[in-house]
């Protein structure tokens, strides 16, 4: 059994690959529009899954976007989504550079939280050992929810 793919619905294209791509960072592998089912599938992949992927394909992130408006509630249902980063503090402090809230802060040097446009939850975890802890990091409070 292999790992391929876990899937969220999106509101907006542009703006969902804004995040995930540009902000987030990971990278566009393939795009099918299914004009009989009125949707768009985008799915993604984390640079470092491409390179270390033996199995003929990195795990990825399948982008939904259904054509015809809806209202999704808050993803809290779904769980979080989980990727490792080779540095918490440095990916943090790049998202939020990038204008992104972190719900939860890497106070321990291991885990944070941020959230989709659409809130989901993504979980950060750190590569290997925890970093030790470090400001602002330590002294920053949880905002929302995650």
């Amino acid at each position: 059994m292999r790992f391929l793919h876990t899937m969220v619905r999106v509101r907006d294209i542009d703006e969902s690959l804004d995040f995930y791509c540009t902000k987030f960072g990971l990278v566009e592998m393939r795009r099918k529009d299914v004009p009989e089912g009125r949707f768009t599938l985008i799915f993604l992949a984390a640079p470092k899954d491409m390179q270390t992927s033996k199995a003929g394909g990195a795990p990825e992130l399948e982008l939904t976007f259904n054509w015809d408006p809806e209202d999704y509630d808050y993803g809290r249902n779904f769980g979080h989504l989980a990727y490792k980063v080779d540095n918490i503090y440095e990916k943090c402090q790049q998202l939020m550079d990038a204008g992104i809230v972190i719900n939860r802060p890497p106070r321990d040097g291991r885990m944070a939280f941020i959230k989709s446009p659409d809130n989901i939850s993504i979980e950060l975890l750190q590569e290997g050992d925890s970093l030790p802890p470090a400001e602002p990091w330590l002294s920053m409070e949880n905002t929302g929810r995650w």
